[in-house]
């Protein structure tokens, strides 16, 4: 008998009775009862106070605001997948625009060096954000690889403002993750940053250096965003 086996062998002949639970309160985790407008304040404020960067448009005319975002930045190569929503709509929004759409579904071995040299851009979904603490959450798929989000000089992350909660506690309760935890689920907070031993900080250093978060509301953005 293994040591792994006799350990499980003495829990199950527990002469008190099966193991359970503690009684837990994540009170402290969740429940902060802001209504939609407070949840968009709040997020937007602590990802602008890391360097991010918020735009706000109508779900219908987001391909506009982000043609605007990629012309005011001198993006001409974005990448980005095809299949989600996001990216069809921008693949027909900017079809006969002069900007280069880059396919991202490929085997990272054929375009390693084009993603880290030629790639001006990456644009993704998100699942969703988290108010309490100004991050995205992304669930990456190979039409959407987590390398287009994390290697191009500039990501830009399309948020729906209904779908940003609270806190990390709701987001993992709401979604179900103790049934189905991603394999591969990123939280980003704005863009990449490192500091050196004098504490200087530096932006773009392991990753993008530029993070713009696009978010699509029902109907108008609300007066003044």
């Amino acid at each position: 008998m293994s040591a792994r086996d006799a350990i499980l062998k003495r829990l199950r002949e527990r002469t008190d009775g099966p193991l359970s639970a503690p009684e837990s309160d994540f009170t402290v985790m969740t429940k902060r009862g802001w209504n939609q407008a407070e949840r968009l304040e709040s997020f937007e404020r602590w990802i602008t106070s890391v360097h991010g960067e918020v735009i706000h448009a109508g779900r219908g005319d987001w391909t506009a605001a982000l043609a605007r975002i990629l012309e005011a930045k001198g993006i001409r190569r974005l990448a980005l997948g095809r299949d989600h929503p996001v990216a069809a709509e921008a693949r027909a929004a900017l079809a006969e625009s002069a900007v280069e759409l880059v396919d991202v579904n490929r085997d990272i071995e054929t375009w390693r060096r084009e993603q880290f040299e030629s790639v001006d851009a990456g644009l993704t979904s998100t699942r969703g954000g988290i108010a309490e603490t100004g991050s995205l959450w992304l669930w990456p798929t190979p039409d959407e690889p987590r390398l287009i989000s994390l290697v191009p000089p500039i990501h830009i992350a399309v948020l729906d403002a209904e779908a940003i909660a609270d806190t990390f506690f709701d987001v993992v309760e709401r979604h179900g993750w103790a049934g189905g935890m991603p394999t591969n689920a990123l939280l980003v907070s704005g863009p990449s940053k490192t500091a050196d031993i004098e504490q200087t900080l530096a932006y773009g250093v392991h990753g993008p250096r530029e993070l713009v978060v696009l978010i699509r509301h029902e109907g108008s953005p609300p007066q003044g965003t």
